[in-house]
């Protein structure tokens, strides 16, 4: 006869595979004597836990607690299921927004024409506009390296086609048969509000020297004069 297999459940706390996957701990799974609530549905404050977790039932919304390392730890009342959303509504807007800045690159050579120019330069300022750096050289092949200065025109005109929305980080610079340099973006300038309303002349000086002060009104007492 088989002896009965040990139970290795028994014991265990029921809720303590829910409390692994929830990322905070909400109303029965807090076991802390009090906490501190804040919001603006509640009078910020310092409360034993059961009492706030009646407040928390008789507004039909849930004790979560939002600061576990503070001492009491910090809770809100609040529907945890929207509060949930709103935080990965948020986090995701953030990410969105946390542009990661990469390199672009666009070559030239020092026979590179008008049409060539411009069209790279239009791609350039795309580049800019989005948050990238744009990394430019002119290639030397062969005898072409006799042509240095010409490469250095053909990168200094391209700063300043981009001065706009390009700050240029140096001066060009050879690299092997490479002449580079690089361009990061500029910050966008805020737009103004409306026309500001024009200021009230103000009185010239003399004339305000020469104005007499106003004298105070004195009050007569009531009755016969």
């Amino acid at each position: 006869m088989q002896s009965p297999r040990p139970n290795f459940n028994r014991g265990r706390n029921p809720n303590f595979r829910r409390e692994q996957q929830q990322e905070h701990r909400t109303n029965r799974m807090i076991r802390v004597p009090e906490v501190r609530l804040v919001g603006d549905n509640v009078e910020v404050g310092v409360y034993r836990t059961d009492e706030a977790l009646h407040m928390a039932e008789q507004q039909g919304l849930d004790l979560v607690e939002i600061s576990p390392n503070a001492t009491p730890p910090v809770c809100r009342i609040i529907d945890y299921n929207k509060f949930l959303y709103e935080k990965k509504k948020k986090e995701k807007e953030m990410k969105a927004k946390a542009h990661k800045s990469e390199v672009k690159e666009i070559r030239f050579t020092p026979n590179t024409d008008d049409h060539d120019f411009d069209f790279k330069a239009k791609h350039a300022e795309k580049f800019l506009k989005d948050g990238n750096k744009v990394k430019t050289y002119v290639q030397f092949k062969g005898r072409a390296i006799m042509f240095k200065e010409r490469g250095e025109l053909i990168l200094l005109k391209f700063a300043e086609r981009l001065a706009e929305v390009g700050a240029l980080e140096g001066m060009p610079t050879m690299e092997g048969k490479r002449m580079i340099a690089i361009f990061a973006p500029k910050a966008a300038k805020k737009k103004e509000g409306g026309p500001k309303e024009p200021k009230e002349p103000r009185e010239p000086r003399e004339n305000r020297e020469q104005s007499p002060a106003p004298r105070p009104v004195e009050s007569k007492p009531e009755g016969n004069s």
